[in-house]
């Protein structure tokens, strides 16, 4: 089945949300949500949520699933904010304890925080599947970039979050806690044997050098063929030379201390104190 696929493109975090619709109904899913955080004010703002939400309210759509393809380090997710005015299950891997352990220590959130993934509805697993509608998706278990990553297989359509980027600007970074250039070539090798025609969603577009637009649609052979890192028939061990010694040049994202604390909690903010306030923490020299 061919899913129907509208892209909401988030410039200031070069983030794509998802909204996929049954091809013969009203049921979707959103996938990898946007919340306005502006880090020097500490102001959130719904702004990017909301035109998704008014796009599935001027359809009447029905939202199924809010699906997160990782714990996101570049963006805070909407997910819950989404939840509360249109529905729809939150879901990612089950992996996300591993995630929430690890930065768990390094935000010193003590016993208070939940590291069992208790803060989402669905925890997925390689192998599963779920329904859209009529529609089938199916899991791929895609770590490298982070050991929660997920590929979501829907109809003929597959959402890659940061594992891949366009053809032309390569593959995710593997230099944060629990990253692995060899495992990130291993699952991108999973994606790569979908069919051909298989259109790949990516997370995120940064507009490679010489590209005037911004694009976010490609397949799978086109990513074979072209792919700067991983097309071609580049070895594992070259890859991996790469991957390291580039992830090494690079400064963490903007929104990366941000994003984990809220995006561990499947977009909730941390605990309000007893003044009532919510805070975020910064580890000195944690990162």
């Amino acid at each position: 089945m061919t899913p129907t696929v509208h892209g909401f493109f988030d410039e200031a975090t070069n983030t794509i949300t998802y909204v996929v619709i049954e091809p013969t109904g009203r049921a979707c899913a959103v996938i990898d949500s946007v919340l306005d955080f502006d880090y020097a004010s500490g102001r959130t703002d719904t702004r990017s949520a909301d035109a998704v939400i008014a796009f599935i309210r001027d359809n009447a759509l029905d939202v199924q699933w809010i699906l997160e393809t990782h714990v996101h380090a570049d963006h805070l997710s909407a997910a819950p904010y989404i939840q509360e005015r249109v529905g729809g299950k939150i879901g990612i891997g089950e992996r996300i304890t591993v995630v929430q352990d690890t930065f768990g220590k390094i935000f010193n959130e003590g016993t208070r925080f939940q590291r069992d993934g208790s803060q989402f509805d669905q925890l997925f697993k390689e192998g599963d599947s779920f329904h859209i509608g009529q529609l089938r998706g199916d899991v791929k278990h895609t770590p490298g970039h982070t050991p929660a990553c997920l590929t979501y297989v829907i109809g003929d359509a597959a959402f890659v979050g940061d594992t891949l980027f366009m053809p032309d600007f390569g593959t995710a970074r593997c230099d944060f806690p629990g990253g692995s250039a060899e495992t990130l070539y291993d699952s991108v090798q999973k994606i790569m044997a979908l069919p051909d025609e298989t259109r790949i969603f990516v997370g995120h577009d940064y507009k490679a050098p010489g590209r005037e637009e911004f694009a976010w649609e490609t397949t799978v052979g086109a990513q074979k063929a072209r792919n700067i890192h991983v097309g071609a028939g580049k070895s594992r061990e070259d890859f991996i030379a790469m991957r390291n010694t580039r992830d090494a040049t690079l400064a963490m994202p903007r929104l990366i201390i941000p994003s984990l604390q809220v995006n561990m909690r499947a977009g909730h903010m941390p605990e309000p104190e007893d003044n009532g306030q919510s805070y975020l923490k910064v580890p000195i020299n944690g990162l």
